[in-house]
């Protein structure tokens, strides 16, 4: 327990609202976290799985209502509406605190009040932040313990400091017409209310690492980003560090935790993850981007997961894991999920807790958002500098969407405010086998349109006065697309450990080591510049996916400019300047 003014006095309003019967401060030690999770079974609250197949994991069931994040009900409380932007939910802040106290007024009665000291990166990290999470729920103290550093030592490194967020949780009914994930900005508070969905309760996560930290970071200098964090090693024993976002079904955490061509493996070419969801980012000593992955696991979608498709992933969760919303093999007394393998259990309960078998049933066993919450040091291939005070530096930043026209393989930005350009336009586009439509857009800019904590206009002008901050240090910017498709709607590029080829080339870039051919929208490969041994294509087929087309770029940026109006003149000159500039290059291009 601190000594903390600051906290002491929180907690003291804390009790005062929520008047619980108990109060436990979350030390972080082994011997607690056994008993919380003993306590968690006697209560029926989790499950626990066979402990020689599944060491130390666990499985959770939350209520049918409440399985998701809800964007409609997260909103921005900052005091002046036109900071929240078109793209947030906003609520004025004294109406949110009284509407939200008095929802959460008398919560805890009957329950106990757990105390989450935490850090969002390394404990002592210059780049690290601390958290107070105040809960009534173990599994959220328990997944908590799982995400992020918890524990005495935290409080060890605060001291004194005022220098910290706060975050209450109030489960209440779970009641979905009154469930409010709200974000204070200015005032460093997050209060979730009526849900047990970890995206909505633990803290630590989407509200504290994106939504509050985007906006610390543009007043602070540095970044808090939906992206992933890759360390690149090649035969000689050098390391480079790359970033990338990408909205969600576009292949994040494989790449994360990408394997990859035996080729490569074969000649000493490594893959280490430092994160597969956040990073925060600051300018270095040296000058150079560096960043960190501000969580301490991973909460990953559990569907669609296997040998094949990841098995980092996959292996991250044979301990120490607690499985959210999946099937239960009653034979076995382990866990089972759409696409883990082709043999469903016949004899096991469902996602909503009713009889269940996979052999004949209609019904999926698996929620299609059930998670996994699994320590990230079990992660195969995870990075030796996970959990280095100063992070790693970063070469590149690569940006990503699902298009089936119009964006080749890969591209380089022509600069840093081009590469910003990049980012804010990114959109994946909708196929015919998924939506019986072509050529819809979903615009996502940075993959941070859900999580961006303050108006994205001003959060594409923090990107660019980044860059004057960091000069000619600055990582160089990349777009790619594994999902372009050919006249028969099949994918073109075969995506997986092989998009380590495309990594090669962006990194052979960053050393001024590849050529690239300039075209109106960046430069290209060569496409005698990607490697395709072992790869049953041929160079005419790179050529096709390397192509920038003239027709469906010049239509694209109507379809941007037509976009970029609802940020009105919030909207960074930098980039209107960008756009009018491609479609110079455009018109000039043969």
């Amino acid at each position: 327990m601190t000594n903390n003014k600051s906290v002491l006095s929180w907690i003291e309003e804390m009790k005062e609202l929520v008047t619980p019967d108990n109060v436990v401060w979350v030390d972080g030690s082994a011997e607690q976290l056994a008993a919380f999770k003993a306590q968690a079974v006697s209560t029926g609250e989790m499950i626990k799985l066979n402990e020689e197949l599944l060491p130390d994991c666990y499985l959770h069931r939350t209520r049918p209502n409440d399985v998701a994040r809800v964007e409609a009900r997260t909103f921005i409380c900052c005091r002046k509406e036109e900071d929240c932007g078109p793209t947030n939910h906003w609520m004025e802040p004294q109406a949110a605190y009284k509407m939200l106290f008095d929802i959460a007024r008398g919560s805890y009665k009957g329950r106990t009040m757990y105390v989450i000291p935490y850090s969002m990166g390394p404990i002592g990290s210059p780049l690290a932040q601390i958290g107070y999470e105040v809960t009534d729920s173990l599994y959220v103290v328990l997944n908590m313990s799982i995400m992020t550093r918890v524990g005495a030592k935290v409080e060890e490194v605060l001291g004194d400091s005022e220098n910290w967020i706060k975050g209450l949780h109030c489960s209440c009914d779970i009641d979905p017409e009154k469930r409010y994930i709200t974000q204070f900005p200015e005032d460093n508070y997050i209060i979730s209310v009526n849900s047990a969905y970890g995206g909505n309760v633990l803290l630590g996560k989407k509200c504290f690492a994106l939504r509050i930290a985007s906006y610390l970071g543009k007043n602070n200098e540095w970044m808090a980003e939906h992206m992933l964090i890759l360390g690149i090693e090649n035969p000689e024993g050098e390391t480079k560090y790359v970033t990338g976002a990408f909205p969600s079904a576009c292949g994040k955490t494989n790449l994360a935790m990408l394997i990859p061509p035996k080729s490569y493996l074969d000649a000493g070419y490594k893959v280490r993850t430092v994160g597969d969801d956040i990073a925060w980012m600051r300018k270095g000593p040296d000058g150079r981007l560096w960043a960190i992955n501000p969580e301490n696991g991973f909460f990953g979608v559990a569907p669609g997961t296997n040998n094949k498709s990841n098995p980092n992933a996959l292996a991250s969760t044979r301990k120490g894991t607690i499985f959210t919303n999946v099937a239960l093999n009653l034979d076995t007394n382990t866990v089972w999920w759409e696409g883990l393998d082709k043999n469903p259990p016949e004899n096991a309960i469902d996602w909503t807790g009713e009889p269940w078998n996979g052999k004949t049933s209609d019904i999926k066993g698996a929620h299609p958002n059930s998670r996994f919450t699994a320590p990230a040091v079990n992660c195969p291939c995870i990075s030796d500098k996970f959990n280095d005070v100063s992070g790693v530096p970063i070469s590149a930043i690569i940006f990503g969407g699902r298009r089936a026209t119009t964006t080749p393989l890969v591209y380089q930005s022509r600069n840093w405010n081009n590469g910003v350009f990049v980012g804010s336009i990114m959109a994946s586009e909708t196929t015919a086998a998924a939506t019986g439509a072509v050529g819809q857009l979903r615009h996502d800019p940075m993959a941070m349109l859900p999580f961006c904590g303050y108006h994205m206009g001003d959060y594409f002008k923090h990107w660019c006065e980044m860059g004057e901050i960091l000069g000619d240090k600055a990582p160089k910017i990349f777009n790619v697309n594994w999902f372009r498709l050919d006249e028969e709607g099949n994918f073109m590029w075969p995506g997986f450990g092989d998009n380590f080829r495309v990594l090669e080339w962006i990194l052979k870039r960053c050393e001024g080591k590849a050529e690239a051919l300039e075209t109106p929208i960046g430069y290209v490969p060569r496409p005698e510049d990607i490697n395709l041994e072992g790869l049953d294509m041929d160079i005419e087929t790179l050529k096709k996916i390397l192509v920038v087309d003239k027709e469906r770029w010049t239509a694209e940026t109507e379809e941007i400019a037509n976009y970029y109006k609802i940020f009105g003149d919030k909207l960074p000159k930098e980039l209107s300047d960008e756009l009018e500039g491609l479609k110079a290059r455009l018109a000039a291009a043969e």
